[in-house]
């Protein structure tokens, strides 16, 4: 009866079903406007089914505006309901998600060891936590961040980078790339530029384009940005990374951070400091970040994605006093929040020193797995090559004088199965770097470094 089939083993009430097929058949035109409906004893009769079950159906239909319904008269079907048949989408399959593909090699950067972090340590931290969480705090907390967090992060930064952070400046993200939006759409002025590194991260550089910025790409050499091309005549924001410059890997040198914090006071504009792996560094302590020498010019990003595991979603802010109302606002504006028991989690794995502990064990196996990396290029390469950058962090760079890695050398190396980054795709200012690769190489044992290494050869022979 009125073509509806009820399916009485499915999930879905057989009034919600009634209900979906009477609407389709009136935007279809099946059932026509001013159409009168049949009574729900009659219509009920028909479909073997309760009374109240059609009522149902007839009052879902009528809250919505389906039909009318007047005292004394029978139900109809309402006006302007009809809909065309939309045209059928073709699926863009160029931008659809792609299955996860296992490499031969897999050279990507920024990818920590996951096999090593103590997720059962991790598990009790966050269930602990989780258990012992007053009720009020599970509500919204607030867009600063739970606050035992913020003031364990104050002491975690001063011991390890000997950075003086008050916990009312520190603000939590979900790691450095919401950070970064945030901190565009908060700096942000029509028309003006933000100056960037080149070549810099891809995706960093895509997160400042989408929120309207105009790029003003400033050299990098091995030491990091080239301050003598600065220009801040149209800049709002200077975007750097001085304590490991992504990619190239050098340390900016006390001289240039000078000239960078002079650069900004004259000129009336925020430093974005990313700090995205200092942590990892081989020889010596950690670099002081640029935000030591003035807080109120510089806004220090950090992250946890490398330290810990990717999946986390927390990062951090040192915001200085004077943005940090319209910091407040905003966050609230875009998500309020993070989920507070992770929070609370890596709040107490600070306070018991145990982040501390995991990353002087890390330190340590990403310090071999680098060495292993050169001692195998050497091997396998002799001395046509060199290394670049602070012997620090997950990834290292790696020129070739006269050789030429580009797009196509990169789509050839994924279809030989082994994953690599040329600098170049980092580039801003294209065709300076085309002679240097980028491999990352935290995540990856010594066999197989060895093993992606002469498969590499074997594409570079």
């Amino acid at each position: 009866m009125w073509g509806i089939e009820l399916q009485r083993k499915n999930e879905v009430s057989l009034a919600r079903q009634i209900y979906q097929v009477m609407r389709d058949q009136m935007t279809t035109g099946q059932l026509k406007p001013g159409e009168a409906l049949p009574a729900t004893r009659v219509m009920a009769k028909q479909l073997s089914v309760s009374r109240n079950t059609v009522y149902e159906a007839y009052e879902m239909l009528s809250a919505e505006g389906y039909l009318v319904t007047r005292q004394g008269s029978q139900t109809r079907v309402a006006e302007g309901l009809r809909l065309e048949k939309p045209a059928p989408v073709r699926e863009d399959l160029s931008s659809s998600v792609q299955p996860a593909y296992e490499y031969l090699a897999d050279f990507r950067t920024g990818q920590p060891d996951l096999q090593r972090f103590p997720r059962h340590l991790w598990l009790q931290l966050l269930r602990t936590a989780t258990e012992s969480f007053p009720a009020k705090q599970w509500g919204y907390t607030g867009p600063e961040g739970l606050p035992d967090l913020r003031e364990e992060l104050a002491a975690w930064l001063f011991r390890s980078r000997g950075l003086v952070v008050h916990p009312q400046d520190i603000f939590i993200t979900a790691g450095a790339t919401q950070a970064l939006h945030l901190l565009a759409e908060l700096l942000f002025e029509e028309g003006r530029e933000i100056l960037v590194e080149d070549p810099c991260h891809i995706g960093m550089l895509h997160v400042l384009q989408g929120k309207g910025f105009k790029i003003r790409p400033i050299p990098v050499d091995n030491h990091g940005i080239q301050t003598q091309y600065l220009d801040g005549s149209n800049a709002c924001a200077a975007y750097v990374t001085p304590s490991h410059q992504f990619p190239l890997g050098g340390i900016l040198p006390a001289g240039r951070r000078a000239e960078l914090i002079q650069f900004a006071r004259d000129n009336d504009l925020y430093l974005i400091e990313d700090d995205y792996d200092s942590e990892f560094r081989y020889k010596g302590t950690p670099v002081a970040p640029l935000c030591s020498m003035d807080p109120g010019r510089v806004i220090y990003v950090g992250t946890f994605s490398k330290i810990l595991f990717p999946a986390i979603r927390i990062g951090y802010v040192v915001l200085p006093r004077q943005l940090q109302t319209r910091w407040r606002h905003l966050r609230t504006h875009t998500d309020v929040q993070n989920p507070p028991f992770e929070q609370a989690a890596l709040a107490e794995y600070l306070r018991t020193r145990k982040l501390d502990r995991h990353v002087q064990k890390m330190r340590k196996l990403y310090g071999q797995r680098r060495q292993t990396l050169l001692q195998m290029f050497e091997e396998v390469f002799g001395k046509t090559w060199s290394a670049l950058g602070d012997a620090a962090g997950l990834h290292i760079v790696l020129q070739f004088p006269g050789m030429t890695f580009d797009q196509t050398f990169a789509q050839h190396c994924k279809e030989c199965g082994i994953y690599i980054t040329p600098v170049e795709y980092h580039s801003i200012h294209k065709g300076m770097h085309l002679d240097k690769l980028l491999l990352g190489y935290g995540h990856l044992e010594a066999d197989e470094i060895r093993k992606g290494i002469l498969l590499l050869h074997k594409q570079m022979g």
